[in-house]
């Protein structure tokens, strides 16, 4: 087994993946799996650098190098939403930089059509041969930041992250644990489009490769998160 196909830890342990079609209906979720370039969630990309398509346990993702690569997408999955939960299963893998910003979506001006300063990012921090989860929201009502640089996890595995607001409180999981949580006012966001690899500005490249992602317009329990399954049972 390559050392970058680890799954960590416990209920996460499996050797291949895919996401069941009905709980994503049920929930009214949108699911973007990233298993092609060109686009993702049935909305267009930019391509930035050189990002490569590979073969995992989970199925395909794409890689990252950490030095110029990323995907633009155009559209922001979480507009108009009250409340909300982010999910995605992502690998963050060594020789990245100590802050890394891996998954942006921000808000449009619907008249200059400029980013506005109203976004949700998934971060890691490095801590020598370790990461921990940064999750960040801003809105025109306030902003929160949950980062403990206490909860480190190994890198060159796989993980879930989730990132939820129940209208009054967000949190954020790594593999269903709770790791961080907080007050915030939010206000809906806008329309506007998703960096993945990168910040939106193209600063703070992400070394490591992103799977799946989901955003549902409420805000889930941990046992109502993405589940990965092994593709034999489906036989």
């Amino acid at each position: 087994m390559k050392v970058k196909d680890i799954i960590k830890p416990h209920t996460w342990i499996i050797f291949a993946a895919t996401l069941a079609a009905s709980p994503a209906q049920k929930l009214n979720s949108t699911v973007w799996t990233f298993d092609r370039l060109e686009r993702i969630g049935g909305f267009p990309t930019t391509v930035l650098g050189h990002p490569r398509l590979i073969n995992t346990l989970l199925g395909k993702a794409i890689e990252f190098n950490g030095v110029d690569d990323a995907l633009f997408i155009e559209n922001h999955p979480l507009a108009g939403f009250q409340r909300f939960t982010f999910e995605a299963f992502f690998r963050p893998d060594r020789g990245g930089a100590a802050e890394q910003r891996w998954f942006h979506l921000s808000e449009r001006n619907s008249t200059t059509g400029e980013d506005t300063n109203t976004r949700v990012l998934f971060e890691t921090r490095i801590i020598e041969d370790q990461w921990c989860l940064d999750a960040f929201v801003n809105t025109n009502l306030g902003s929160l930041t949950l980062l403990d640089r206490d909860r480190l996890h190994p890198l060159a595995a796989w993980y879930h992250v989730a990132m939820v607001y129940d209208g009054k409180e967000l949190k954020s999981y790594v593999n269903g644990t709770l790791e961080g949580s907080g007050p915030l006012q939010f206000s809906p966001q806008g329309a506007g489009h998703s960096s993945v690899g990168v910040r939106i500005n193209r600063m703070y490249y992400f070394k490591g490769a992103v799977r799946q992602a989901r955003f549902t317009p409420r805000a889930l329990t941990p046992q109502e998160f993405m589940k990965l399954r092994n593709r034999h049972q489906d036989r």
